[in-house]
């Protein structure tokens, strides 16, 4: 077996808590100028490409009775146009229409029995434009790497080089249930000979070493704290189902950048104060009562090194970050969320659940299993936000410019909204994920989302350069 091949204990764990109506993929919709390219030749171009993402061509196999995490193998059946597919809006084509696809598409559950992604092509977009809408499983690739993905697929030149498109690909032996049996209890046999390895590493580096066991003993430490204090209930944190809502904001970076130069802080701070105070309106106007409500939001944080941008596989830790959805002052807002992260970042938080993410790779799958449920039964947090930087220029799908992305973070049980920013070429635009019952209204919570951060800007001195949402339209699901 090749080396990686063996998923991670994170990567596992999307397959473990993902069910009928908790898909765990992640996905966007990216807007493109001009009318899309020839099926045919899209189909080739990105055939061309598969050998610089390895991952595309494969599918995972189970070891028998669960005696150890799955691995990656070759998919000797692998089709393109299985995987690859179009499709077209109704006249007019608009955004409301194309928001309403991308629902109908992002609730569809990945088929584990092939290589674990797809991409669809919508076109009659208005405006001459076309929408390319992606989904790749969780287990697969993080979202930084999902840039790294995105930057390998497409150009950065309308007239790009010719690609090199490799040697031709010939798809490995399937390995048979025996063998992968036989490779997870050897693997499980032969742990001790790493624990070994590091201790000799310990006698190496001592000083070191007692350094890092401190700051990730208190890392550990603050992410029980964390997990003790379980969430307030909330609106969206209920039994969901397998349908959902897709809509998006649009913002500039240049904007976000000038409040928290005037205002103080990072542009994280400002991204999780903005949507608290969205959350405060949203649940204000549903007649939830906020005074003293401080919501909890799963932050994912990359810990992916330079070095192992474009690898594929997760590498991130979380934080656990406030949400003071009661104060209605934007100014106050943002310094208790700015405050608020500063104390995680200084307590370990990150370090620490990166720490309990490594100690994944050591436990038995079935014990993993059995945790990753637990965890997903207690409530640690009410949403995830994750804010993932994108390339600073632009790309290019075969000459046709990209001019937005949307991304979307999945749904976990009883989890029923996310939120997603992706920040691309100067935009930084927030994708808004609901369950289709739970986020009934979730149209109005992008405009409070606007709303939030017009505050902000108006207390900066700031004219947005976005305007908010326009009231959704009907449309026909």
């Amino acid at each position: 077996m090749a080396a990686g091949d063996r998923l991670t204990g994170l990567d596992a764990s999307f397959l473990h808590l993902e069910d009928e109506a908790a898909h765990m993929h992640v996905a966007s919709v990216m807007i493109f100028e001009g009318e899309p390219p020839p099926y045919e030749d899209l189909i080739a171009s990105i055939e061309g490409r598969l050998h610089l993402v390895p991952r595309y061509r494969q599918r995972l196999a189970f070891v028998p009775l669960g005696q150890g995490r799955p691995r990656w193998v070759d998919d000797p059946h692998l089709n393109m146009r299985y995987h690859v597919r179009c499709t077209a809006l109704p006249a007019p084509g608009t955004e409301d229409q194309l928001r309403a696809l991308a629902g109908r598409v992002f609730a569809q559950q990945l088929d584990r029995d092939k290589p674990l992604w797809e991409i669809w092509v919508a076109e009659g977009l208005e405006g001459g434009r076309f929408a390319v809408l992606s989904k790749t499983h969780h287990a697969l690739v993080d979202g930084v790497s999902g840039v790294d993905i995105f930057s390998v697929l497409f150009d950065t030149s309308p007239d790009p080089a010719p690609t090199d498109p490799g040697r031709r690909w010939l798809p490995g032996p399937a390995p048979s249930q025996a063998q992968l049996l036989g490779e997870a209890l050897v693997e499980r046999a032969t742990m001790p000979g790493e624990l070994v390895r590091s201790v000799r590493a310990l006698l190496r580096g001592p000083r070191q070493i007692a350094n890092g066991a401190v700051q990730a003993a208190a890392g550990v430490g603050a992410m029980a704290w964390a997990g003790m204090k379980p969430a307030p209930q909330t609106p969206y944190n209920r039994q969901i189902g397998p349908h959902r809502r897709f809509t998006w904001v649009r913002t500039d970076l240049a904007d976000v950048k000038a409040i928290k130069t005037e205002l103080g802080g990072t542009v994280n701070d400002v991204v999780l104060s903005t949507v608290a105070g969205a959350l405060g309106r949203h649940l204000r106007r549903r007649g939830q009562s906020t005074e003293g409500l401080e919501l909890k939001a799963m932050v994912p944080v990359s810990v992916r090194g330079d070095a192992e941008r474009g690898q594929l596989g997760n590498k991130v830790a979380a934080m656990m970050a406030p949400l003071p959805v009661w104060c209605t002052d934007p100014v106050e807002r943002l310094a208790l969320v700015r405050d608020s992260l500063a104390d995680l970042k200084q307590g370990g938080q990150a370090v620490g659940a990166q720490v309990l993410t490594e100690l994944t790779g050591y436990a038995p799958p079935t014990v993993m299993a059995q945790a990753s449920r637990l965890v997903n039964r207690q409530r640690m947090f009410n949403l995830v936000i994750t804010n993932v930087p994108g390339p600073q220029f632009s790309l290019y799908l075969m000459g046709r410019k990209a001019l937005d992305p949307f991304p979307m973070v999945p749904l976990a049980k009883n989890q029923g909204l996310g939120v997603a920013i992706m920040s691309y070429d100067g935009r930084m635009n927030f994708g808004l994920v609901g369950d289709y019952e739970v986020l009934h209204d979730l149209d109005e919570l992008a405009v409070d989302l606007h709303d939030s951060l017009a505050e902000l800007a108006e207390a900066a001195g700031i004219e947005l350069s976005t305007s908010a949402p326009a009231p959704a339209a009907v449309v026909a699901s």
